[in-house]
């Protein structure tokens, strides 16, 4: 767990300054295209293969109630991980390097702006309250 925790601090501090720039909303609904075909967010957001994302941006990893989380993730989660801006754009550049165990097979966002992009985009979704 403790070297878990150090390589995460490792990957977000190393992170170049532009990956953490403000994205643009816009930008990010086209490139979130690609994660679609297993991510859902908005008001009717469901898990697919992924989590959906609603609320993403500042929660805590593995905070989906009924998602089946890989080990790795859940090892994040309870080492404290939140999916800030800089966690998640080192996890969407490089998933499996950012997250040795995740059960993401996308190979990440080759540009740095996408990520900041995708990002921006997330931000705009709320968690959904169960009522």
């Amino acid at each position: 767990m403790r070297l878990l925790k150090s390589l995460l601090t490792t990957a977000i501090l190393t992170m170049p300054l532009s990956a953490l720039a403000e994205g643009d909303a816009e930008k990010g609904e086209k490139v979130f295209r690609k994660c679609r075909a297993c991510h859902e967010v908005g008001p009717e957001a469901k898990d697919k293969s992924g989590p959906a994302l609603n609320g993403i941006v500042g929660a805590a990893a593995g905070a989906s109630p009924d998602f089946g989380y890989s080990k790795a993730m859940k090892e994040a989660a309870e080492t404290g991980l939140i999916w800030d801006e800089a966690s998640l754009a080192a996890f969407l550049t490089k998933p499996r390097e950012f997250l040795k165990g995740t059960k993401m097979s996308f190979p990440g966002l080759r540009k740095e702006a996408d990520a900041a992009n995708v990002i921006a985009y997330l931000a705009q979704f709320e968690a959904v309250s169960e009522n």
